[in-house]
């Protein structure tokens, strides 16, 4: 007997499927919920299905969508149910918004012809979610869901990129909206570009390169995030500029690179008499954009540059600014710097290149350098520089590195330095913990032939832990290091100095979340001396499965931060 043909779905939840589909949409984070169940229906009745990964709370679902649109720049696709599944999910998608992630967040929402009745889960949801995204907004007609959805993508994907959020009443998720069609040319839509930046305004920074003795590059996350991280590579190759990475500006330029100087940062910002600062806001990561002024020196003219003019720093003043396509910012800002310096009188190599290059290239050697004996440290209770030691020994060029803490994941940023561009993710300037396990499980789909490596405070773990279950039972092999002191490091030390004395700061010391994930379907070990870290991670990376080093470390060594984002 045939096998009887499935009756293509035509419910609001398959149009929105298939109008997702088109705008490159290969997988759906969720966690089950009635109000949505046309969504799961339309994923699984596509030609082909979506892939669905279901998870163990909102907030994952969604970090999850933002970290795949962070690792392929495509958009990310989160679905949550109405009410506590949607007020769930706000930390994730605020994170989203200061990120500048392409996400797009679909939300159940109460039947509307029992609107004010008291349903299930009756909430209106875009006034709580319209602070944190581009455009918050409910659809309540199954014919408009395809409309909808496809403007959601085409939102969260213009200049400046962020999450948005919509919902659909009952009636329009559940109801037939005809036959799903297209909506948008095989292929996908277009992504909005954005405009060329202006060129005077390229000319005039041109002209302060030309005139600088000192300039410092800083490439942010945007540089990667809208496909610059080539035509910004190539610019500081031509230009010789000296370059510090933030974010996901980090792997731009590999470690090594002789432009590279992020490891002389301090010498960099603090003597500098042009910082050109692009695809990263001026904030507390960057000092505030308060560059220069070292030993009584001058400040530091700032020159700041993003992909749309409402991104442009407002709260100093910059000596130059430009907005528009980052692509083309670096390309024609490499073409103009020869013509500036000739004008300004310079000939051959610019002017920064024969001496101040140089020396930041050397004050960075030299820090690398002064690093390696705790790197190597021998210390009992273990030193946590001494996991990066090991860790660093042991990492692909291709490797995803994720960073969910406070100082345990500061020390992270500072001594892994990744090889490519897309190597990194960390919660950015929002802070968020918990964003460890939704990242992970993001970057083991995008990325399945590379390490992923999760690196967790003993604090954050707490946040996430539980979606472990999520990497076993999607079978998705992420290797996780806890740096595990005992305490809130980042609150400790701070409130000792101010008060003298601390509380609410202390955790159960040696606790033993390697035993959490094996309990979940996992493995993984204790480590409690130096000379076991190395052993241990290269059994976690042959493991095959979710697998967590708990490494229980010095809680006296506290992080040498220099900002408190404060």
């Amino acid at each position: 007997m045939a096998e009887e043909q499935q009756e293509p779905a035509r419910h609001g939840g398959a149009h929105a499927i298939a109008a997702a589909r088109l705008h490159g949409v290969s997988t759906m984070f969720t966690l089950s919920g009635g109000h949505v169940f046309p969504l799961y229906d339309g994923a699984v009745k596509a030609a082909p299905p979506m892939r669905m990964v279901d998870v163990r709370h909102e907030q994952t679902a969604v970090f999850a969508a933002e970290a795949a649109a962070r690792l392929t720049r495509a958009p990310g696709l989160a679905v949550v149910t109405a009410g506590p599944g949607v007020t769930n999910a706000v930390s994730a998608v605020t994170t989203a918004w200061f990120n500048g992630s392409p996400v797009v967040v679909l939300g159940g929402r109460a039947p509307d012809y029992r609107w004010g009745s008291g349903g299930l889960q009756e909430l209106d949801h875009p006034p709580l979610l319209a602070p944190v995204t581009k455009r918050a907004w409910t659809e309540h007609q199954a014919s408009g869901v395809a409309a909808a959805v496809d403007e959601a993508f085409r939102l969260a994907t213009a200049p400046h990129p962020g999450p948005v959020f919509l919902d659909v009443s009952m009636e329009a998720l559940f109801g037939d909206g005809g036959p799903v069609r297209p909506a948008a040319p095989p292929g996908g839509p277009a992504r909005a570009a954005a405009a060329g930046p202006d060129p005077a305004d390229v000319e005039a920074i041109a002209g302060l390169l030309a005139r600088a003795s000192r300039p410092v590059l800083v490439l942010g996350s945007d540089v990667w995030l809208s496909g610059a991280d080539r035509a910004a590579r190539e610019a500081a190759r031509e230009l010789r500029l000296p370059v510090v990475a933030n974010g996901q500006g980090r792997g731009v330029l590999p470690a090594g690179d002789e432009l590279l100087v992020t490891r002389a940062r301090p010498v960099a910002f603090g003597e500098a008499d042009l910082v050109l600062v692009v695809g990263t806001p001026l904030d507390f990561r960057l000092g505030y954009g308060e560059f220069g002024g070292r030993d009584g020196g001058a400040p530091a003219q700032v020159v700041h540059v993003a992909d749309s003019a409402g991104h442009l720093a407002t709260h100093r003043p910059l000596a130059a600014s430009a907005a528009g396509d980052l692509p083309g910012f670096f390309t024609a800002l490499a073409a103009a710097v020869p013509a500036a310096l000739r004008r300004a009188g310079a000939a051959g190599a610019p002017p920064w290149a024969d001496s101040w290059l140089p020396r930041l290239a050397a004050a960075a050697r030299d820090a690398i350098a002064a690093d390696q004996a705790l790197l190597d440290s021998d210390a009992d209770p273990v030193h946590p520089m001494r996991i990066y030691g090991e860790l660093a020994r042991l990492l692909d060029d291709d490797a995803v590195v994720i960073g969910d803490g406070g100082d345990f994941v500061s020390y992270a940023g500072k001594y892994l330095e990744p090889q490519r561009p897309g190597g990194w993710l960390d919660p950015g300037p929002y802070g968020c913990l918990g964003t460890g396990l939704g990242y992970a499980i993001a970057a083991r789909i995008a990325r399945p032939a590379a390490q992923v490596v999760l690196l967790l405070g003993d604090g954050a773990a707490g946040f996430s832990l539980m979606d472990v279950d999520t990497l076993v039972r999607h079978r998705l092999p992420v290797v996780m290091v806890c740096g595990n002191n005992g305490i809130w490091a980042l609150e400790k030390y701070p409130m000792q100095a101010l008060y003298g004395y601390d509380v609410l700061a202390d955790l159960q010391p040696g606790c033993r979340y390697d035993e959490v994930v094996r309990a979940l379907g996992g493995a993984g070990e204790t480590v409690t001396r130096p000379d076991g870290i190395g052993p241990a991670l290269r059994r976690a990376f042959d493991a095959g499965v979710p697998y967590l080093v708990n490494v229980l470390t010095d809680p006296a060594i506290a992080y040498p931060r220099s900002t408190t984002g404060v």
